[in-house]
């Protein structure tokens, strides 16, 4: 079978790009070793900014039936109630939201459901893709968007370097009761000392569930992160007491999940007829919120901009595929990511005198304010 662009991954990039690339009018065949995507702690929360991005493609109103809603934003430093504000967010489930993108996807579109062993040139218009079946599917363009996963990426020639291994830790909860129980619609607490090792713990709801998310920078033999598993409710009252109270006690429903995090960029991906998205190109670090919208610029670009631009003409060489890997938004996207991944760690448990003297400052700074909110009028 012959398509304009076939897609490997079905994940959010993937799902996305076949989507728009068909409401554009191209042959698309979208390819997952899975008809469903299967529960994965990935993102669960996104603000205004990424809807704009579901929205530049037509997404928006698929997107907005798996996410939930919040407002009323309780942020708390130095264990103390900092600031309350209207913030509109966004709750979901990742496979949730994933798998609403697939059930729309039209019956026009090719779905193939199967593993993909072999990807070959043939000429330099066509790749072909080599299903364990032996399906064969000959496209003008291969967009990889397989997310972490190594074998695509390998089979392409693609190489992932880590530049920051273990560069953060999330853990991942919910809350006994339900999201309506609860004194707020979301709230960020931020560490208060540096020998704690966390960014910030946050909940919102998902749904009529309390979700909670806790960035730390730890290793994964950390003592700290087997202990946190096993009594998550007694760690929390240790940390942050000044807001058990409006958490439940911190009365943990089921399992916690546990999500390493490494900062990774490509090499040898500039291929003729090849492309990379979101973060099958590189990955960043979940803690400043930042990894929806880089996902969803790479397709936004990709789809509205560059395949069209490429499919108007004959011939998929490196001289069109460069322009992608050489857009302005791409590259200021890309590079905001992974600078302000840098910066929320060193921030927050940066060794250097540069870094001590900023949290110092910051310390001194939100005691000021929070001094003058709380005294007398």
């Amino acid at each position: 079978m012959s398509v304009d662009v076939a897609i490997v991954g079905a994940g959010l990039a993937g799902t996305a790009c076949a989507l728009r690339l068909h409401a554009l009018g191209y042959k698309v065949a979208l390819i997952d070793a899975h008809a469903e995507h299967g529960e994965e702690f990935r993102a669960e929360k996104m603000g205004l900014v990424h809807l704009a991005l579901f929205e530049k493609l037509g997404l928006d109103q698929i997107a907005k039936s798996a996410l939930t809603p919040m407002l009323d934003n309780h942020t708390y430093r130095l264990g103390r109630l900092y600031a309350r504000k209207d913030i509109p967010e966004y709750g979901f489930s990742y496979a949730t939201l994933v798998n609403a993108l697939r059930h729309a996807v039209p019956d026009e579109l090719l779905r193939i459901t199967g593993k993909v062993t072999e990807i070959q040139r043939l000429d330099d218009d066509v790749r072909q893709l080599i299903l364990a079946d032996g399906t064969r599917v000959d496209a003008r363009l291969v967009v990889i968007s397989t997310g972490l996963g190594e074998a695509i990426r390998r089979m392409a020639g693609v190489k992932r370097t880590v530049i920051s291994r273990g560069h953060s830790l999330a853990f991942g909860f919910d809350l006994v009761g339900s999201a309506r129980d609860y004194g707020f619609g979301t709230l960020n607490y931020y560490s208060k000392r540096f020998e704690d090792r966390y960014a910030y713990l946050t909940f919102f709801p998902i749904g009529d569930t309390m979700r909670a998310n806790f960035f730390t920078y730890r290793e994964m033999t950390d003592p700290f992160v087997k202990r946190f598993r096993a009594e998550p409710q007694a760690v929390l009252r240790e940390l942050m007491p000044e807001i058990a109270p409006v958490c439940g006690g911190f009365d943990v429903a089921g399992p916690v999940s546990v999500r390493p995090v490494d900062l990774s960029v490509s090499e040898d991906y500039e291929q003729p007829g090849l492309v990379l998205v979101g973060d099958a190109f590189c990955t960043t670090c979940p803690v400043p919120g930042v990894g929806i919208s880089r996902v969803m610029t790479d397709v936004e670009r990709l789809c509205n901009v560059h395949i069209p631009a490429w499919l108007a003409t004959p011939g998929m060489g490196l001289d069109k595929i460069s322009t992608y890997y050489r857009d302005p938004v791409k590259i200021k996207t890309d590079r905001v990511g992974m600078r302000v991944s840098w910066y929320a760690r060193r921030v927050s448990v940066g060794e250097g005198l540069v870094w001590k003297m900023r949290r110092t400052r910051n310390r001194l700074v939100r005691r000021s304010l929070l001094a003058l909110r709380h005294a007398p009028a």
